[in-house]
This record gives C-alpha cells, sequence and structure tokens, in this order.
C-alpha cells in the first residue's frame, strides 16, 4: 500500500524537525564553525511546540511552498498568506500567552533562521517572506545591588546571625558571582583549581562555557574565605543546583535584606511599556527582593566596579564584554546615571554650605 502524501503543514513540520535535530546533533554549525549552544536548540523546540499549539487552537493551516516560476499573483498572494501568519501568530503571543517583546522577539527569530536553513542549508528556496517578519526587542531594566547593598551583604553580622543555615550558601554563592562578575553557568563550575595562588594573591582563573572567554580576577579576602568553606571532595566549589531552585532562594534570602522600597517593574508589548504588579488587584509594587534572580549577580558585579571608578575597558577584560557590546553599554550608563546623582549630591551640599556662608557673613 502506498504511503499517503504528507500534507504542506506535515511537510513544514517535518523539515523544522530536522532543523532541530541538524541543529542539536553539530550536522549545522555557527558561521564561525562551533557548535550551538543547548539553549538555542531549546529555543527552536519550544517554537516548535508553539506553532504546534497556534495550528491546532486558531485553526491555521501552515504551508511551505517552493518558489518556482509563480506569476506575480500568486507570489502577491504567498506574500498575504505570511503576512496574515506573522500577524495572527503575534497575536496568540501576545494576547493568548501574554508574552512581551523580547520572548516573542526571541521567537520569531528562530522561524526566521528556520527559514534561513530551509534556503542555504537545503537549497529549498522557499521565498524571502520571511524576512519581513519583525523582530521585536525591548530593553529590560537592569536590577542590581549598589555598593553601600553589597557591603552590608558581605559583612553585616547581623544578617549571618538571621539568616537561616540553608540560605548561608546561597549567600555566599550569590556574594561570590556579584564579585567575579560570571554567569551562574560559570559559578557552578568553578573547580578548587581555578582559583590559583601566586606570590601572595589569589586568583579566579576560568573560561566561560557561553562565550569561550578567558577570566582572570584578583579575589579579596572575603571571596578567598567563602571558597575555603567549601573545600571538600566535591569537584566543583559550590554545590549543584538547578536555577529554578537558586531564584527561589534568592528571593527568599531577599527578605531578610529589609530593602522594602517598592520598585516599579515594567515590560513591553509591541513596544508599549506595561506595568506589571507583584498584586494586579491591590497594585503593589515589587521590592528587591522579589527581582533577585541569579542573572543580578553579574549584574551587580559588573555595575559595582563602573560606580566605584574602575575604567569600563578594564571591566570589560573582568566580564568578558566585546569593545562595541550594547549589553555593556547599558551598564556604563546606569553607572554614570549613579555617578551623575552622587555628583549633584556633593555639589547641592556645596551649594547649601554657601548659601549658609552668606547668611552668617
Amino acid at each position: 500500500m502506498a504511503k499517503s502524501k504528507l500534507t504542506e503543514q506535515e511537510q513544514f513540520f517535518k523539515h523544522f524537525r530536522l532543523f532541530i535535530k541538524e541543529t542539536g546533533n553539530g550536522r549545522r554549525l555557527k558561521k564561525d564553525g562551533k557548535k550551538i549552544r543547548g539553549g538555542t536548540v531549546d529555543t527552536y523546540i519550544y517554537t516548535y511546540k508553539l506553532l504546534e499549539r497556534f495550528c491546532a487552537e486558531k485553526n491555521f493551516e501552515l504551508k511551505l511552498t517552493i518558489v518556482k516560476k509563480q506569476r506575480q499573483r500568486e507570489l502577491e498572494t504567498l506574500r498575504k498568506y505570511w503576512k496574515k501568519f506573522y500577524a495572527e501568530f503575534t497575536d496568540y503571543l501576545y494576547k493568548d500567552l501574554d508574552y512581551y517583546d523580547n520572548y516573542v522577539g526571541l521567537v520569531i527569530k528562530s522561524i526566521r533562521t528556520f527559514f534561513n536553513y530551509l534556503q542555504e542549508d537545503k537549497n529549498m528556496n522557499v521565498g524571502l517572506f520571511h524576512k519581513s517578519f519583525y523582530v521585536p526587542k525591548e530593553e529590560i531594566p537592569i536590577i542590581a545591588l549598589t555598593p553601600d547593598q553589597m557591603t552590608y551583604l558581605i559583612n553585616n553580622k547581623n544578617l549571618n546571625e538571621i539568616l537561616p543555615e540553608h540560605l548561608h550558601r546561597i549567600k555566599d554563592m550569590f556574594v561570590f558571582g556579584c564579585t567575579v562578575c560570571v554567569r551562574v553557568s560559570d559559578l557552578l563550575t568553578i573547580k578548587h583549581q581555578n582559583i590559583v595562588t601566586e606570590n601572595t594573591a589569589s586568583y579566579l582563573r576560568l573560561y566561560s562555557q557561553k562565550t569561550n572567554t578567558f577570566t582572570s580576577v584578583k579575589l579579596p579576602s572575603y571571596a578567598i574565605e567563602i571558597a575555603e568553606r567549601y573545600k571538600s571532595r566535591r569537584a566543583t566549589v559550590f554545590p549543584p543546583i538547578s536555577d529554578a531552585r537558586f531564584n527561589i532562594a534568592l528571593k527568599e534570602m531577599g527578605r531578610f535584606l529589609n530593602y522594602n522600597e517598592p520598585i516599579i517593574k515594567t515590560r513591553e508589548k509591541r513596544g508599549v511599556k506595561c506595568i506589571i504588579y507583584k498584586d494586579p488587584l491591590k497594585k503593589t509594587h515589587h521590592t528587591l527582593a522579589d527581582l533577585l534572580t541569579t542573572h543580578t549577580m553579574r549584574r551587580t558585579g559588573i555595575t559595582t566596579m563602573l560606580r566605584l571608578g574602575m575604567p569600563d575597558y578594564l571591566v570589560r577584560k573582568v566580564s568578558g564584554h566585546s569593545a562595541n557590546s550594547k549589553e555593556f553599554f547599558r551598564y556604563v550608563q546606569l553607572a554614570q546615571n549613579f555617578l551623575d546623582e552622587k555628583t549633584d549630591e556633593v555639589f547641592g551640599k556645596l551649594r547649601n554650605a554657601e548659601t549658609e556662608s552668606a547668611v552668617y557673613a
């Protein structure tokens, strides 16, 4: 019995599965010949699932049409079809799933990459309609501890006394991560042999898993003490912990810091800012504890160095950012805003002192 011919939608998903498989097994590589990270493959898998859900829930039929010698009218029909797909799919992501610009952009970028793969890797002329798929982006405000908050976290004896035992390890990991500016994936791979002593100084020397860049950071005494506390038979300095558990524990730790000032959390949908309330009914805002995540470590480390006056090119050597990194420029801006505020305070005091002198003259 002859096999039934696949529909265009089945063809679409068949090729998408092959795209995921060839990316995951290393057959499809980056342009520089390096293997594509597992996190990117996970994004492709989730994009595939989103497309399946969208087609099922919205009764949308996906097509994979090979462009050969279509007439102008047929090409215009295809262009309108993909324009309709983009409009309805992004509506589904924004309205039905309540996603924000950054994640919608990640999904759309994955779909564009899939079409490029068909064109370039498989020599399938599916047209360039995907080039018109706009990839939205948003700048999420940077959440980072101030130098004063870091000092409190490192040195406050009362905090050590009131913290539950299981949170002492979380605090140590967080403080160490803030100090050396590494990503959580790198923090959890640090081995004791990565901490090297030369003369009287100790350094963390490590290759980043994500960027394959080398980091060499001189460790302050408190960071060395933290590493010493975790000497054991375990290969890594810190015990393994999932991102989810680490984030939950950080928020729990944050409740003991007494930083209760409200922080207005915003995200963007189609470029329009939306306030994200902790309690939408009562319209209460988040506090620092609610927003602490593993990402806060690296952001705190970078902004602390910049705020305390370390030149940006030296901070980049520690953080592994390139000279033209847009992400790093955001940290520079944040640090500059902090410095501007402190400068205004200093000159404000001078102005008040001048006024007082004039009164008593």
